[in-house]
Parts: C-alpha cells; sequence; structure tokens
C-alpha cells in the first residue's frame, strides 16, 4: 500500500535531488530514513548552535600544534600522566597515539 508524502521546502530542488529522496523513500525503510534525519537535524543545530564536537584530526591537531622540542620531549617523558589526562577528556586510544606519533616527529625535529 503507497503512501505519499508532501513537503514544503525552502529551497530549490534539482531534479537529480528529488531522484535522490525518491529513491531513499523506495528503498529503505522510514524508520532508517526517521533516524537519518535525526541525526541531521542533531548535527544542523549542533553547529548553528556552535556547539559541534570537532573530529580526531582536528583535536590532535589542537593538542600538538604550537608545541616545542622540549615540550614534546617532556610529555614523551611523562607519557603515563598524559594519558591519564587524554582519557579524563574522553580521547579514545587511537588519537592518543596519533598525538604521540606526532609528538614523536616533533621531538626528533630538533
Amino acid at each position: 500500500m503507497a503512501k505519499e508524502i508532501s513537503v514544503s521546502l525552502k529551497d530549490d530542488l534539482t531534479e537529480d535531488e528529488i531522484k535522490k529522496i525518491k529513491s531513499y523513500f523506495s528503498e529503505m525503510p522510514v524508520s532508517e530514513i526517521l533516524v537519518g534525519l535525526k541525526f541531521a537535524k542533531n548535527r544542523w543545530n549542533a553547529k548553528d548552535a556552535g556547539t559541534l564536537k570537532v573530529g580526531r584530526k582536528s583535536i590532535i591537531n589542537n593538542e600538538v600544534h604550537s608545541i616545542t622540542p622540549e615540550q614534546a620531549n617532556w610529555r614523551l617523558n611523562n607519557w603515563k600522566l598524559m594519558i591519564k589526562n587524554y582519557r579524563k577528556r574522553g580521547y579514545s586510544y587511537p588519537t592518543i597515539s596519533r598525538i604521540k606519533k606526532l609528538l614523536q616527529e616533533i621531538k626528533e625535529k630538533n
């Protein structure tokens, strides 16, 4: 039993965008589409409010962007303490290991 949905949009849609939307509704269960739309709406709201969490690459760059070789050396010598602090901030182990790799590169530049 086919249902019809009518939506009012502020933006004009291209024919390609209309085809994509139709294919999503014909190929996917509505529950999955609603989950995706909820995610997109939450992301949009966070982006609009300026609270969108940054990705791993940005986190790593923020941690090492202005570190001197001496600071990198100290952090590597006190690595267990650094791990504890990074975990307290919610960083994953892959993120922490990438930070360590960049700190080692900074230390070796000296």
